[in-house]
């Protein structure tokens, strides 16, 4: 992984899991082991990818089988996996911890997160790291029509609580963003996660080998963005070819970003 960010000029990695092991999963003194791995490469960790609430929910049986990436909290070194996601964080010396909204399971409602939410948003603000809720298809925030509906439910949301959009996501499910979506997220957006999609063979492919409209979406996302930088992270889920399917990822990435007039760096 080092090597490939000094072969590709990267300076800026995500966190999820190292050889094979979620970081959630692992005591401080691992994390910190590759923290300063990461650090003396310099690498630093804009986002810890975590799997919070990646799980189901307390007396809720989740609607889908089995589940790419789900997480076990019973498997985390401490009894309070919320708290050890912040630590982690701490740690990675990253500012931002992605989230997610629990299996999806029938009859979710918007109030269903207002407790584990609200927790964690407490501890953003003890932390001072700002909490990411991402769609993905399995949660029960799944496209950004969900994610839109959600936050507009919020009123006015936490400064500690953002929108993760995950374009790709919403896309495979068959529903792309509307506009009503880009106005509604893009002024609270801080982070994105970018994939592609082949629809066709329903997999994952490197950036600008799928469908997703990748020029057309950023450029409509980017419209009503109002920070001053957005922190792009690939997903490549390509594990069959994934260091050169990666490569080619960030290349597009750059390539897309010139065609729209957008600096990388």
């Amino acid at each position: 992984m080092l090597s490939f960010c000094d072969e590709n000029d990267v300076r800026r990695l995500d966190m999820r899991t190292v050889d094979g092991r979620n970081l959630l999963g692992m005591t401080l003194e691992e994390v910190d082991a590759i923290g300063r791995q990461l650090k003396a490469a310099g690498v630093s960790v804009p986002t810890f990818v975590s799997p919070v609430l990646k799980w189901p929910a307390p007396g809720k049986a989740p609607s889908d089988g089995k589940v790419d990436f789900a997480f076990d909290p019973s498997t985390c070194p401490t009894d309070d996996p919320l708290a050890h996601a912040f630590d982690v964080a701490t740690v990675l010396g990253a500012s931002k911890i992605r989230v997610f909204t629990f299996l999806r399971y029938p009859g979710f409602r918007p109030d269903d997160l207002l407790a584990p939410v609200g927790r964690l948003v407490d501890l953003a603000d003890r932390h001072d790291t700002t909490v990411e809720i991402e769609n993905e298809p399995v949660c029960n925030i799944g496209s950004m029509t969900e994610l839109t509906g959600y936050f507009a439910s919020l009123g006015e949301p936490s400064p500690w609580l953002r929108p993760l959009v995950d374009i790709g996501n919403s896309w495979s499910m068959g529903e792309p963003p509307s506009d009503d979506d880009f106005e509604t997220l893009g002024p609270m957006v801080d982070l994105i996660h970018l994939k592609d999609r082949d629809f066709e063979a329903r997999r994952t492919v490197p950036l600008g080998d799928g469908k997703v409209p990748w020029a057309r979406e950023l450029t409509r996302l980017l419209a009503h963005v109002t920070v001053p930088e957005v922190v792009a992270s690939m997903e490549t889920h390509c594990p069959q070819d994934g260091r050169n399917a990666t490569a080619r990822s960030v290349a597009a990435l750059r390539r897309i970003a010139g065609e729209i007039g957008v600096e990388v760096v």
